[in-house]
């Protein structure tokens, strides 16, 4: 299946909150970060189901693999928590804010059958 543009947006969920306490390093967490929101229409199109991997490429470069999940986004939208995988996405502008923008992404996003890299999974590697 050909890869298709939406508009993602990131940003921190309650539940993400709380496995802040538990710590970054908590696989947990790393499955929130590492997962996708798609309206269940859009998973159609793209030849995927919930829990398949997809490659997310950003219009500044970046790129990024997420497993994904069907929820209440409207057609066209995805939805990230922030997370490591989210910042390989952004580019550098902070509009004088001081964070770069993580709203109204255009990302171009394409199944793949790799796994997706957490920052869990990069960690394990860097310590053998």
């Amino acid at each position: 299946m050909a890869a298709m543009r939406f508009i993602m947006n990131a940003g921190r969920t309650s539940k993400q909150g709380q496995q802040i306490n538990v710590g970054k390093d908590n696989d947990e967490y790393n499955a929130i970060v590492n997962t996708l929101t798609f309206h269940p229409e859009d998973l159609k199109a793209l030849g995927a189901v919930a829990g398949a991997t997809l490659r997310v490429k950003s219009e500044y470069g970046g790129e990024a693999t997420f497993r994904c999940q069907e929820g209440k986004v409207p057609r066209g939208m995805i939805f990230v928590p922030y997370g490591p995988p989210t910042c390989r996405l952004m580019g550098s502008e902070t509009d004088g804010t001081g964070m770069p923008t993580s709203k109204n992404w255009e990302v171009e996003v394409e199944a793949v059958t790799t796994p997706p890299i957490t920052s869990g999974s990069i960690r394990r590697q860097e310590t053998k």
